[in-house]
């Protein structure tokens, strides 16, 4: 029988183990991520440069739509032929986590590093923080093939944290999403993987950034929030939340029912319908610049008010905005294309709020307090679609750089899980989690949790 200071020592080493895993992990998803996502922004600027040309050239319209039409045709064969890449990425890390989903690392990897940037060069909306989150689960996995099953899971765990946390430049929410997301409850042991993780590669990718001579700054840099909003902007705020959050659960359920439509479609094998986000995006990106790529650029454009279509009043603009990244959201989620949508719903939110300021002014609010607006109109709509509150109050701090939003924050969070309660909807991930393993049922693990079964290993 062991006594207290083996039991100590045998602990210790077990932890030991664990802060290896995720260490490596982190080297390793820090290098893939960090040029995944340098090659992400290059293929934003190079599709908004060639979709310009085609709008001052009309007569070369025809060819853009060849293009996307055998663009389409491509996807949807690379997906068939790889199932595990339908979807944000999202979906399968946390299946893996969990114990309900098993890919190969190399293929995860190889076919979702690759896909992703095909999307974006090609000008389809999404954003890379699922892919890359992906990415980096399948280097924890690469990693977990070399040590015992039963840790395996640790090793996806804390890759997809690494990912996250390097695509957005937001340590604390890569940590957060491995227990609020992941695995859906907090142990020392998914702690102390994820924080090892994201430890490196976060240093990982600012040295790297920094060597190509480029800003490491926050995702969202540019938001001005003044210090003391006032009783007055805390009734604005609640009833803002109301609203985007209204507006958050009507795109949710728009999206279950496309995502059943699209699902019926099975003309040429199921690859031809493909086609249709592909022709959508490039009507989309005709008609104006800002419905493509992840969405950054639009909240840049709104926080500054640079923003404008064909001379109508602003109000008329976001209106069409809004539309506009809703229908190409849906319409990629919908198919479960490999390119997420976590910065698009920041994206919806920002679009939706800057409008209700707009409002609001009239009203009574200080301009100086849209910037605070918009940002709380962020984090309300992506948290009341994706139903994860902690992550998105402390990645809309990480995301802006700015920390006197925090309390507005948690409360429009609480209002949009409160909407999105009584509405009954789903998590957004877990949703397609749900019918992912329904389509094309894994093979599961036998093994328990792992942060159960190391901490009896351990005791």
């Amino acid at each position: 029988m062991k006594t207290k200071l083996q039991k100590l020592s045998d602990k210790a080493v077990y932890y030991l183990r664990i802060i290896g895993i995720g260490a490596f992990t982190g080297l390793f998803a820090g290098v893939v991520v960090t040029l995944f996502n340098v090659l992400f922004e290059g293929g934003e600027a190079f599709s908004q440069n060639y979709f310009a040309f085609f709008r001052n050239n009309p007569a070369f319209i025809p060819l853009l739509f060849v293009a996307l039409f055998l663009g389409g045709i491509v996807i949807g064969g690379v997906l068939k032929f790889l199932p595990v890449l339908r979807g944000t990425g999202f979906s399968q890390v946390e299946g893996a986590t969990q114990g309900l989903y098993r890919f190969k690392w190399y293929e995860a990897l190889a076919g979702m590093f690759a896909s992703s940037l095909f999307l974006v060069f090609m000008g389809l909306s999404g954003g890379s923080e699922g892919p890359s989150l992906m990415i980096g689960g399948a280097c924890g996995d690469a990693t977990g093939a070399m040590v015992r099953e039963k840790d395996r899971r640790y090793a996806v765990t804390s890759g997809g944290s690494a990912g996250l946390a390097v695509a957005l430049n937001a340590p604390l929410s890569g940590i957060i999403f491995a227990y609020e997301e992941a695995h859906k409850k907090f142990t020392p042991e998914v702690f102390v993987c994820s924080f090892s993780s994201v430890i490196f590669a976060v240093l990982v990718r600012n040295l790297l950034l920094l060597a190509m001579g480029m800003e490491i700054g926050p995702f969202l840099a540019g938001f001005a929030f003044p210090q003391n909003a006032g009783l007055l902007f805390c009734a604005f705020a609640l009833f803002m939340a109301f609203v985007v959050s209204l507006a958050a659960v009507c795109f949710y359920y728009i999206f279950v029912a496309m995502y059943r439509v699209f699902a019926k479609l099975t003309f040429w094998k199921g690859v031809g319908r493909y086609v249709i986000p592909f022709l959508l995006a490039g009507g989309l990106g005709l008609l104006t610049a800002f419905a493509m790529g992840s969405g950054r650029e639009l909240i840049f454009a709104v926080v500054t008010d640079e923003i404008g279509l064909f001379g109508l009043p602003l109000w008329a603009v976001l209106l069409i905005l809004f539309a506009v990244r809703l229908l190409a959201t849906v319409a990629n989620l919908g198919m479960r294309l490999p390119a997420c949508a976590s910065v698009p719903f920041f994206a919806m939110g920002a679009v939706l709020s800057k409008l209700l300021s707009l409002l609001f002014v009239k009203m009574g609010m200080d301009p100086a307090l849209s910037d605070l607006l918009v940002a709380l109109g962020m984090v309300t709509f992506f948290m009341t679609v994706v139903r994860a509150p902690i992550t998105g109050v402390i990645m809309s701090v990480e995301l802006t750089g700015q920390f006197a939003f925090l309390l507005p924050a948690v409360i429009c969070a609480a209002v949009s899980y409160f909407v999105g309660a009584v509405f009954h909807t789903k998590p957004i991930y877990e949703y397609m989690l749900d019918k992912m393993i329904e389509e094309v049922p894994p093979e599961r693990e036998q093994t328990k949790d792992p942060a159960e079964a190391g901490s009896e290993e351990a005791v």
